[in-house]
């Protein structure tokens, strides 16, 4: 355990990692460390309990979100996008399907494609940042993409999806969304310090999103004002492990909902990670993750139920997170 967290402690000095890392296996904290600044202007240290965001990170509390909705028969995995939206958004295609938005088959055009030549740094948002604070409020952003193939087809990592499968959840629970998950993933499963917060008006103990390795420039004007369905919730390393516990106890959704949501719906390559509804799933095994890369944010964290294993990096720098995670897959897979 002392081996473990003295080499976590070489590896993020060496790379001058800013963040958080926390490795719990059989039921034993073995590292809780943080390192590097929340606020660097300041100079105000992260702890283990400080707040990150996690881009990304956040569609597994949309796919839950959403399947506690299908749980209650107000939804179905066969319920079409268009049956909800109405005349909005009239480019997705009339055939669209809950379960397609889940599994990032869904053929959609994205606000937000990662298929394309994006740099961390560059300005993506297709309308002014402060404007993305509702969930309804991302309509214009998502507006306008023509669909990249046929439903069904194929995979294809898709953000307007989960914003639109946001939608779909408050729409038809008349609830707006960042409560929603409040209500049915953060409340039951006791994550008491996860929240979609303003990134222009960030609480003390929440770390901001920087750019670069070393400089003040921060990601305010990189990312939604406040997130949604695709990323943007902000939670603690210990909430995220109690996400993972609460999840496979059948807290948050029964688990015959977890086992559908865990199935593989698609091989993404020849002997690389697969996806079910909102998590990756490693080649083979049952090791399920979630990860998140945006402007000043990266995260990974990790549910290895075989091993009793569940680790979790966040970052509060673009690509600071990576370097570290590369090298605790490595020693947790030693060890």
């Amino acid at each position: 355990m002392t081996q473990l967290r003295e080499s976590v402690g070489r590896v993020a000095e060496e790379h001058a990692f800013s963040g958080v890392v926390r490795v719990d296996r059989a039921g034993h904290i073995e590292v809780a460390e943080a390192f590097g600044f929340a606020e660097r202007a300041y100079r105000v240290p992260n702890t283990v309990d400080t707040h990150f965001a996690i881009a990304s990170g956040c569609k597994g509390l949309t796919a839950l979100t959403v399947m506690s909705l299908i749980d209650e028969g107000r939804l179905a995995l066969t319920t079409t996008a268009r049956s909800v939206l109405g005349s909005d958004l009239p480019e997705v295609d009339d055939r669209v399907t809950v379960e397609q938005l889940l599994s990032h088959r869904s053929g959609i055009g994205d606000y937000l494609d990662e298929d394309s030549d994006l740099d961390v740094s560059d300005y993506v948002m297709p309308v002014p940042v402060h404007e993305l604070a509702t969930t309804e409020g991302y309509l214009p952003a998502l507006a306008g993409h023509p669909s990249k193939f046929a439903p069904g087809e194929r995979f294809s990592y898709c953000n307007s999806g989960y914003v639109v499968l946001a939608l779909i959840a408050e729409r038809v629970a008349g609830t707006p969304f960042h409560d929603l998950v409040a209500e049915r993933v953060c409340t039951p499963a006791g994550m008491g310090d996860t929240a979609f917060l303003r990134s222009d008006e960030l609480p003390t103990r929440a770390a901001r999103g920087y750019l670069e390795a070393e400089g003040l420039r921060t990601n305010v004007l990189h990312l939604p004002v406040r997130g949604s369905g695709d990323g943007g919730v902000y939670t603690t390393v210990s909430d995220v492990h109690t996400f993972w516990e609460a999840m496979f106890a059948g807290r948050i959704v029964p688990m015959d909902r977890v086992a559908e949501m865990l199935r593989p719906r698609s091989p993404v390559a020849e002997g690389e990670r697969r996806y079910g509804f909102g998590f990756w799933l490693q080649p083979t095994g049952d090791a399920v993750f979630l990860g998140g890369s945006d402007a000043g944010v990266s995260f990974r964290s990790v549910r290895d139920p075989e091993h009793e294993l569940t680790w979790t990096v966040i970052a509060n720098t673009s690509e600071g997170a990576w370097d570290v995670v590369r090298a605790l897959g490595e020693l947790l897979s030693d060890g």
